[in-house]
C-alpha cells in the first residue's frame, strides 16, 4: 500500500514538474530560513542557562534629575551586608564588569605580553558560579590577594602548558594605573560559548581594594553584587524587602532590586526604572519572521495546488467512482505534501549548511549543525507542521467535490475559496511590504548615525595605549609626537573615549546648589590640547593649554552638566570636587561619547597631565598611511621592546551599532527571501487564474481582444489585492518602525515616500511576476483556448 502510495505521488510530482519545482524552492527556501533562525533564536535563550537558576543580580534604580538610571553598579559591602541581613539570601559574591579589564596585558618574563579582559571576584567566585577550576583548589585559589587564575586558553598561550601554579606573571592595566606582579594559583575551564560573559583571569578582590578602597563604602559604587536565594523564596516579597535596604546605611535615592541572573542577557534594558525590552525584542521579532516565512512558503503550495486543481478533476473523479472514500484522498494529498516538506527539508539543510558560514560572520557566532536529539525532534516538528500546514487546504477542499462533477472536469470555484486565496496573497505581500519598510528605515537611521554631528571628529584619530618609557613620560612624549610629520595634534586621557567614562553622583557642590537634585556626571581626567585633537568645540571659557600656567584647579563641563547644576554664567565659578575647589574654566559644546541610543549625560573634565592612559593622535587628511609608519619608527626609538598597537576612534564608533548593522543586513536578506516566495505565490495565483479564464479569453481573442486587452484582464485582478496588501501594511508597518527608532535619543523622522517606495516596489515587483504569466496566457490560440480537452 505504501509503496503504491509512493508511486502515485512521484508520478503526480513527474507529471506536474513546474509545481513541484516552483514548491520545492519555495519550501526549501523558507525552511532553511527557519533553521538558520532557529539557531540562532536558540543560541540566544540559551545564554547563562548553565548556571544554577537560584543566582540573581542585585540591581539599583537611581533618581536623578535625568530620571531614573537603572545600573548594576554596587558598593562592594553589598554582598556581605545582604547575606547578614536577608535570610533569603544563601550565598552572595562580588564581582567587577569584565570591560573594567578589558585592556590588560598578561606578561611573562621578558615576552610582550599578552593582552587579556578579566575580573575582580570575591574568593568564593568559582564555587558560586559553574565555572569548573581543572588546576587548584576552587575554594582556595582566590584567597591569596597576589594570586591570579587564568583560562585554560590564556595559561597555554603564555606557558604552553597548565602546570603553571606558582609562576609569576605581571598584570598590567592603564586604567586601573597598575602594574603588578602575581603569581598562578590556579586555572579554570575556558568560558563556553552559551556564557553570556566572556574573561581570560579572575584577580581577588583585594587586589581591587588595595588601589580603590573607596569601593568598599556604601556611598560609593563599581563592582557587581550576585546573590543565591534559598528555594522558596517569594522574588516579588524579596524586592518588596531589600527596596530600601541602601538608606539603612545613609545612602538616598537608590532604590535596590534583584533580577535572575540568565535573564540579565536578553532583558538588558530598563527605562525610568522599569525593564523595556533588549535582546528579547530581537528574538521575538526574528522568531516571528521564521514562522511568518514558512508560512508564506506553505501559501504556496496551497496556491499551487488549488492553481492545478481542474487538472486533477478527472483522476479524483475516477478514484471516487472505484470507492475511494475522502478520507484516503485526504490521506492522498497530506502524503504528498509530507514527502514534498521531507524533501524540502533534506535541500533545506543542505542550504544550512552551505550558508551558515556567511550567517555567522554576520550574527558573531558560531553555529553549527550538531544533529543532536533536540535539533532532530525540532526538525521533526517543523517537517510535519510545515507539511499538514501545507497540505491542510487542498486536502480537505478538492476532496470534497462530488464524483460527478469531478469527472464532468466542470470545476466551479466559490467566491469564498477564491477569497480564501487572495487573502493569503495578501498577507504574503502585507509581511513583504512591512519588511521593505523595515528595510529601508534601518538603512536611513544606520546613515543618519554616521552622519549625525557627534560633537567630535572621529575621523583621522588614532589611539594607543600609554606604555612603558610613554606611560612614564607622558607630557615628553606627547611633545615630541606632535613634531612628527603628519601629526596635527595629539593629547591623551585616562580612559576610552566612547563609552561610560566614569560616574559619580556626590561629593561635589557649587554655588545655590538644590540639596534634593541629585545629578550623575561622567568624568574623565584629560591632557592638554584634547578638545583640540578630538575637534570637540567650547561655547564658553577656554579648554586646558599649559600657554595658562597650573592647570590642576581648573575644570571643564560639557553643556548637559552646566543645564542639570542650573547654573548661570558659569565661567569663573567654584565646582567643589571631592573636598577641593575647582574653577570653572569653560563649557565644551555638548558631544556623543555613548551611543546615540541615549542622551548626552553631564560631564566634567580634570586636569592630570602625567594621568593619560590613552593617547589620542589626529592625523592629516590624505597622509594617513605614511603618517603612522612615522609613528610606528618614532615609538620603536622612544619605547623600545614595544609596538605601537593602535586603533582608528572611527571603527570604535562602528563598533556602537553593531547589533543595528546585524538587524540591517539580516532585513534586508530576509525581506528579499519573503518577496521572492511572496512573488512564487502570486506566479501560483495567476497560474490558476489563467487555467480558470481559458474559455473566456478564447471568446475575448474571437470577438477581437487584443493581447493587451487580456493583459490587463489578468493583471488587473492580480494587483487589487496586491493593492489591499500595501494599504494594509503601511500603518502596521509605521508602528513597527516608530516604535524601533524610539530606542535611540537620536533618531531619523519617518518620511512618507518610505512607505510609497516599498508599496511601489512591492507592486513593480508582483506585476512583473504576474506579467509573464498574464502575456503568456495572451499569446495562446482561441483554438487551444476553446477546446474542450
Amino acid at each position: 500500500m505504501l509503496r503504491h502510495q509512493l508511486l502515485l505521488i512521484y508520478r503526480t510530482f513527474k507529471k506536474y514538474k513546474t509545481s513541484f519545482f516552483i514548491n520545492l524552492v519555495g519550501l526549501s527556501a523558507g525552511l532553511a530560513c527557519a533553521l538558520l533562525i532557529y539557531l540562532w533564536v536558540n543560541d540566544e535563550i540559551q545564554k547563562d542557562k548553565f548556571q544554577d537558576s537560584s543566582i540573581y543580580q542585585v540591581m539599583v534604580n537611581e533618581i536623578t534629575s535625568q530620571g531614573i538610571h537603572t545600573s548594576a553598579d554596587q558598593s562592594a559591602l553589598t554582598a556581605g551586608g545582604l547575606k547578614l541581613a536577608m535570610p533569603e539570601v544563601e550565598d552572595a559574591v562580588t564581582a567587577s564588569p569584565t570591560y573594567w579589564l578589558a585592556q590588560t596585558k598578561i606578561v611573562y618574563g621578558q615576552a610582550a605580553g599578552v593582552k587579556a579582559a578579566g575580573k575582580f571576584a570575591d574568593p568564593n567566585f568559582f564555587s558560586f558560579f559553574n565555572y569548573p577550576v581543572i588546576t587548584g583548589n576552587t575554594d582556595q585559589v582566590l584567597k591569596n590577594p597576589n594570586g591570579i587564575v587564568l583560562s585554560e586558553d590564556l595559561a597555554r598561550k603564555i606557558f604552553g602548558s597548565l602546570d603553571i601554579i606558582g609562576k609569576e606573571v605581571i598584570w598590567r592595566n592603564p586604567e586601573m594605573k597598575n602594574e603588578t606582579k602575581v603569581q598562578v594559583s590556579g586555572v579554570f575551564k575556558n568560558i563556553t560559548a552559551d556564557a553570556s560573559d566572556h574573561f581570560d583571569f579572575v584577580l581577588p578582590i583585594e587586589a581591587l581594594f588595595t588601589s580603590a578602597p573607596i569601593y568598599k563604602e556604601w556611598n560609593n559604587y563599581g563592582p557587581s553584587t550576585f546573590v543565591s536565594l534559598r528555594e522558596g523564596t517569594n522574588i516579588d516579597s524579596f524586592n518588596a524587602k531589600i527596596k530600601d535596604f541602601l538608606a539603612s546605611k545613609g545612602v538616598k535615592f537608590r532604590k535596590m532590586f534583584v533580577r535572575k541572573f540568565s535573564d540579565a542577557y536578553l532583558y538588558d534594558k530598563y527605562k525610568n526604572g522599569k525593564q523595556h525590552g533588549g535582546r528579547i525584542d530581537d528574538v521575538r521579532i526574528f522568531s516571528l519572521l521564521a514562522v511568518f516565512i514558512l508560512f508564506i512558503a506553505c501559501v504556496n503550495f496551497m496556491n499551487l495546488s488549488t492553481a492545478r486543481a481542474s487538472r486533477r478533476m478527472k483522476e479524483l473523479g475516477v478514484k471516487k467512482v472505484m470507492g475511494a472514500s475522502r478520507s484516503a484522498l485526504i490521506y492522498q494529498f497530506l502524503a504528498e505534501s509530507l514527502l514534498l516538506t521531507l524533501i524540502s527539508m533534506f535541500v533545506a539543510l543542505v542550504l544550512a549548511e552551505l550558508f551558515l558560514p556567511q550567517f555567522n560572520q554576520i550574527t558573531d557566532k558560531s553555529l553549527r549543525l550538531v544533529f543532536d536529539l533536540p535539533l532532530l525532534l525540532i526538525l521533526a516538528t517543523i517537517t510535519l507542521f510545515t507539511g499538514l500546514l501545507a497540505g491542510s487546504y487542498p486536502a480537505f477542499y478538492l476532496s470534497g467535490f462530488n464524483a460527478s462533477t469531478a469527472l464532468k472536469g466542470k470545476l466551479q470555484f466559490s467566491s469564498s475559496a477564491i477569497w480564501t486565496r487572495r487573502g493569503l496573497v495578501i498577507f504574503q505581500f502585507t509581511l513583504s511590504v512591512i519588511l521593505i519598510v523595515v528595510v529601508l528605515v534601518v538603512y536611513k537611521q544606520i546613515e543618519f548615525l554616521q552622519d549625525h554631528k557627534l560633537g567630535y571628529q572621529k575621523d583621522n584619530v588614532i589611539y594607543f595605549e600609554a606604555e612603558g618609557h610613554v606611560k612614564n613620560n607622558v607630557v615628553n612624549f606627547l611633545t615630541q609626537v606632535r613634531k612628527v610629520p603628519g601629526v596635527s595634534q595629539a593629547s591623551g586621557m585616562d580612559r576610552d573615549f566612547l563609552g561610560e567614562f566614569g560616574s559619580t553622583t556626590g561629593d561635589f557642590d557649587w554655588e545655590n546648589r538644590d540639596p534634593g537634585v541629585v545629578i550623575k556626571f561622567q568624568n574623565a581626567g584629560i591632557n592638554d590640547r584634547l578638545i583640540e585633537t578630538l575637534g570637540m568645540q567650547m561655547v564658553a571659557g577656554r579648554s586646558f593649554s599649559a600657554q595658562y600656567g597650573s592647570q590642576e584647579n581648573k575644570i571643564l563641563i560639557n553643556e548637559a552638566g552646566i543645564k542639570a547644576m542650573g547654573l548661570k554664567n558659569p565661567v569663573g565659578k567654584i565646582f567643589r570636587l571631592w573636598g577641593k575647589d575647582y574653577e570653572i574654566a569653560g563649557i565644551v559644546k555638548n558631544f556623543n561619547f555613548e551611543s546615540l541610543q541615549l542622551e548626552v549625560k553631564p560631564v566634567f573634565f580634570r586636569y592630570e597631565a602625567t594621568g593619560s592612559n590613552r593617547i589620542f593622535v589626529r592625523l592629516e587628511a590624505g597622509q594617513q598611511r605614511k603618517t603612522i609608519q612615522a609613528l610606528k619608527d618614532f615609538y620603536q626609538t622612544y619605547n623600545p621592546g614595544y609596538v605601537l598597537d593602535y586603533r582608528f576612534l572611527d571603527q570604535d564608533f562602528q563598533n556602537q551599532y553593531v547589533a543595528e548593522n546585524r538587524i540591517s543586513v539580516l532585513s534586508r536578506y530576509f525581506a528579499g527571501l519573503a518577496l521572492i516566495i511572496s512573488c512564487l505565490g502570486l506566479f501560483g495565483l495567476a497560474a490558476f487564474t489563467a487555467e480558470r479564464k481559458m474559455k473566456e479569453i478564447g471568446v475575448r481573442k474571437v470577438l477581437g481582444a487584443n493581447e493587451w486587452n487580456i493583459v490587463y484582464l489578468l493583471s488587473g485582478e492580480f494587483m487589487r489585492p496586491v493593492l489591499i496588501a500595501v494599504v494594509t501594511a503601511i500603518p502596521v508597518s509605521y508602528l513597527l518602525t516608530r516604535y524601533w527608532l524610539n530606542s535611540f535619543a537620536y533618531r531619523i523622522e519617518l518620511q512618507w515616500w518610505f512607505f510609497v517606495a516599498a508599496g511601489l516596489a512591492a507592486v513593480a515587483i508582483s506585476w512583473l511576476t504576474v506579467g509573464m504569466q498574464a502575456v503568456k496566457s495572451a499569446h495562446l490560440s482561441p483554438v487551444k483556448c476553446l477546446r474542450d480537452e
